[in-house]
C-alpha cells in the first residue's frame, strides 16, 4: 500500500521523502482546506514537484475548498498548471469544479469533504471522472470491507492523525459561530474549545488523534489503495516520524528502531490516540485536554520541588517536560538532573502530571532530514475562461418546506405546507400517508448510509451526498439537501429541487440562481445543524460554550447525534428578497421542536401578523439569526 504523508511547506517536505513515504500530499496558496499551513507558492509547487520525482515520490495537490462563481476561472486555472508542471493528482471537494476538469488530462481525487462512505458512492466517482475515493473516516473496518473490495476505483483511508468530530464534509460550525469556513479551509477549531455538558465542564467534542498502526494488514488485504497520514500544519519532525512509522510497519520492519520512533512520534505531538471507528462504533473523544501535551510519563507526587514518586517510563538528561495539574499547565523544565528530578522552579507540593514534549533524539531527526530544498520553477499558469449562461430572470412566490421528525408535526404543518421533508424512515409510510395528495411528502435520508440501505426509487425522496444521488436516480423527484453544498452555478446534479449551502450569502445565492436553470431552496428557518457525528458518546444533552451560547443536542434512532445551533436563523421576512432572486422554496428546519411551534412558523408564513410575529419571538427565546445569508465566508 501506499503511504501519503502531510506536507506543509518545504521543510516538510524533505522530511516525508527521508521519512520513506511513496506520495506526498501539499497544498497551493489558494484552495486548500489547510489555510493556516505553509503551503506552496506556485514557483515551489513546480520545485515541489520536480524534487519528489526525483526521489521516486508522487504528489497530489489539494484543491478541496468549496468555489465561488467569482472564483472558478482562477481554480480551474490552477488545476490546468498543476497538469502542466506534472502533478501526480489534484484532490477536490467542490462537485461543480468537476464539469470544468474534464478536458485537463491529471488523475481527479475525491476529498473526504466530498462525503464518499459507499460502495454507491464510489461508483457515482467513477462515472463522473474521479479515479480515486478518500473515504469518510467514520467507517468502520467491517464497513469497509463491504466496500473497498468491489469499488472500481482506487480507495484510500486515513490511518494517523486528527480527527474531525463531525463528518468530513457537513461541519457548519465554526463558520456559524465564528466566521470561518472548515468547508473553505479557515476551521478555527472549534471542537477544540471548553464546553459544559449538562453543566459537567469538559473538552467534549475534542478527538484524540487516529492510530492505526495496527490495522495495516487488514486493509491491505481489504485492498485499500493508499494509507493517509495528517498532518500538515504540524512540525517537520513529526512528518519524518509518522512516515518513518507507517512506512516500516507496512514493509513488516519492527523492532527497537521501530519502537523508537514510535515513542518519539509520541513525544512530538500528541493529545491522546485512538482507532478512530476503525474497530467499531466507538467514542473517539478525549475529553481531559485538546491540545498537544507530548508522551504522559506519570502521575507524580512533587514536595520541595522534587519530583519524590517513582515511575517506569525512563527519562533522561536534557528531555523537556511538562508539569501539568488538571488542565493547567503549570510549567516546562529541562531535566538536568535525575535521582531525584528537582524541579526549577517554584511549585506548591502537590499531586501533578508529567509529559515528555522534548526529547534530545529529535536534534539528531533535523540532522537527518537535512536543509530546506530549494524549490523553484517557471512555468506560468494559463488563463481560463468559464462561461456560464445568463438565465432569464425569475421573481417567484417561495413554497414553504416543512423539515419534520414526528407525524404530530406533519399533521400541524398540513394547512401551511407545500411540502414535508420527513426524516423518520421507520414511519415514512404513515406520514406520506397523512399528508394525502395535498401535500407532498418527501423521503429526507439519513445523511450517513454506508449500507446504500435507502435506495428508494419509488416515492420522492431528498439526498445529501453523491452515493445517495445515484443510488436513487429512479425515484419519481429528487431533491438535493444543502449538505451536498451546492456552491456555484456549475452543479452537475439535475434535481427536482436544490437546496444551496448554507454558508452562501445573499449576493451569491443571487448570483448563483441567475446562471443555473431549475428549482431552489434555501433554508430560512430553524436551528441549523452545525455538526452531525457517529460519536456515541454524545447522546442527548446541552452543550454551553465559553461565552454562555446553548448548543442542544440529540441522538436519531440510529445512534447519530446531531449539535444544533444555539438560536434559529429567520429569513422569514425576506421571502419576497428571496423570491426576487429566483428562490422556489423556503426550507423550514423545525426537527426535535413542539408542534406550536410548527403552526406559529405557518402562521407567520402565511399570514405574518405582528401577534403571529410576536408569538414566534417569545417561542424562540426573543433572538434570531440571518447567519451567513448578510455575510461572506
Amino acid at each position: 500500500m501506499e503511504i501519503l504523508s502531510p506536507v506543509g511547506s518545504p521543510e516538510s517536505l524533505a522530511a516525508a521523502i527521508k521519512g520513506g513515504c511513496d506520495a506526498v500530499y501539499l497544498a497551493g496558496k489558494d484552495f486548500g482546506a489547510r489555510a493556516f499551513a505553509g503551503n506552496f507558492s506556485d514557483s515551489q509547487l513546480e520545485g515541489a514537484v520536480n524534487y519528489a520525482h526525483d526521489h521516486g515520490v508522487k504528489v497530489n495537490v489539494t484543491v478541496n475548498t468549496l468555489i465561488k462563481n467569482s472564483e472558478m476561472e482562477d481554480a480551474v486555472s490552477f488545476v490546468r498548471f498543476l497538469a502542466d508542471i506534472g502533478a501526480d493528482a489534484v484532490i477536490v471537494q467542490d462537485i461543480g469544479m468537476l464539469k470544468h476538469l474534464r478536458t485537463i488530462d491529471i488523475p481527479k481525487h475525491a476529498s473526504t469533504q466530498m462525503q464518499i462512505h459507499s460502495l454507491e458512492g464510489l461508483k457515482w466517482c467513477s462515472e463522473h471522472g474521479l479515479s480515486r475515493a478518500i473515504l469518510a473516516r467514520e467507517l468502520t473496518l467491517e464497513e469497509l470491507s463491504e466496500i473497498v473490495p468491489d469499488s472500481p476505483i482506487e480507495t484510500e483511508v486515513f490511518i494517523q492523525g486528527a480527527l474531525c468530530y463531525c463528518m468530513s464534509g457537513g461541519c457548519l460550525m465554526s463558520s456559524f459561530i465564528g466566521g470561518r469556513s472548515g468547508n473553505r479551509g479557515s476551521c478555527a477549531q472549534p471542537c477544540r474549545k471548553r464546553y459544559d455538558r449538562d453543566g459537567i465542564p469538559g473538552f467534549h467534542l475534542s478527538s484524540a488523534d487516529l492510530y492505526g498502526i495496527g490495522h495495516i494488514e487488514k486493509l491491505r488485504d481489504l485492498g485499500v489503495t493508499s494509507l493517509k497520514i495528517e498532518g500538515r500544519m504540524r512540525s517537520p519532525a513529526y512528518t519524518y516520524l509518522a512516515t518513518k512509522a507507517y512506512s516500516m510497519a507496512e514493509k513488516g520492519e519492527f523492532g527497537d528502531e521501530f519502537d523508537d520512533t514510535l515513542e518519539l512520534l509520541r513525544t512530538v505531538f500528541n493529545r491522546g490516540t485512538c482507532a478512530g471507528y476503525l474497530d467499531g462504533v466507538e467514542s473517539p473523544v478525549q475529553s481531559l485536554y485538546p491540545d498537544n501535551r507530548g508522551f504522559f510519563i506519570a502521575d507524580v507526587k512533587i514536595r520541595n520541588n522534587t519530583i519524590v514518586s517513582s515511575f517506569e517510563e525512563p527519562v533522561g538528561l536534557k528531555d523537556g517536560l511538562s508539569i501539568f495539574n488538571g488542565d493547567v499547565k503549570v510549567g516546562g523544565f529541562k531535566v538536568m538532573d535525575l535521582d531525584p528530578i528537582h524541579v526549577p522552579f517554584k511549585i506548591p507540593d502537590g499531586d501533578y502530571q508529567i509529559y515528555r514534549t522534548y526529547d534530545p533524539r529529535i536534534d539528531v531527526i533535523k540532522n537527518t532530514i537535512g536543509s530546506t530544498p530549494k524549490l523553484n520553477g517557471d512555468t506560468e499558469r494559463r488563463e481560463v475562461r468559464v462561461k456560464l449562461e445568463k438565465q432569464p430572470h425569475r421573481n417567484l412566490k417561495p413554497e414553504l418546506s416543512f423539515y419534520l421528525s414526528t407525524i404530530k408535526n406533519v399533521e400541524a404543518a398540513l394547512p401551511y405546507a407545500d411540502r414535508v421533508y420527513f426524516d423518520n424512515m421507520d414511519r415514512i409510510d404513515e406520514a406520506i400517508e397523512v399528508c394525502g395528495e395535498k401535500v407532498e411528502c418527501v423521503a429526507l435520508l439519513p445523511r450517513f448510509d454506508a449500507a446504500d440501505e435507502y435506495a428508494f426509487t419509488d416515492r420522492p425522496v431528498m439526498v445529501n451526498n453523491p452515493g445517495q444521488y445515484r443510488a436513487c436516480k429512479g425515484a419519481p423527484k429528487i431533491y438535493i439537501s444543502n449538505i451536498m453544498n451546492v456552491f456555484n452555478s456549475s452543479f452537475p446534479m439535475e434535481a427536482f429541487q436544490t437546496t444551496l449551502s448554507v454558508e452562501l450569502s445573499r449576493n451569491e445565492v443571487s448570483d448563483l440562481i441567475a446562471h443555473r436553470p431549475g428549482r431552489y431552496e434555501v433554508m430560512a428557518f430553524g436551528r441549523t445543524e452545525l455538526m452531525y457525528t457517529r460519536d456515541p458518546g454524545i447522546g442527548d444533552c446541552m452543550l454551553t460554550d465559553e461565552k454562555g451560547m446553548t448548543f442542544p443536542v440529540y441522538t436519531d434512532k440510529r445512534g447519530y447525534g446531531h449539535l444544533l445551533n444555539s438560536i434559529d436563523l429567520n429569513l422569514l421576512e425576506l421571502a419576497p428578497e428571496l423570491g426576487r432572486s429566483g428562490v422556489s422554496s423556503l426550507g423550514l428546519d423545525l426537527r426535535k421542536r413542539p408542534s406550536a411551534l410548527v403552526k406559529t412558523v405557518g402562521q407567520v408564513c402565511r399570514n405574518p401578523t405582528d401577534k403571529a410575529k410576536e408569538r414566534l419571538h417569545q417561542m424562540c427565546g426573543e433572538n434570531f439569526t440571518r447567519g451567513l445569508y448578510q455575510r461572506k465566508v
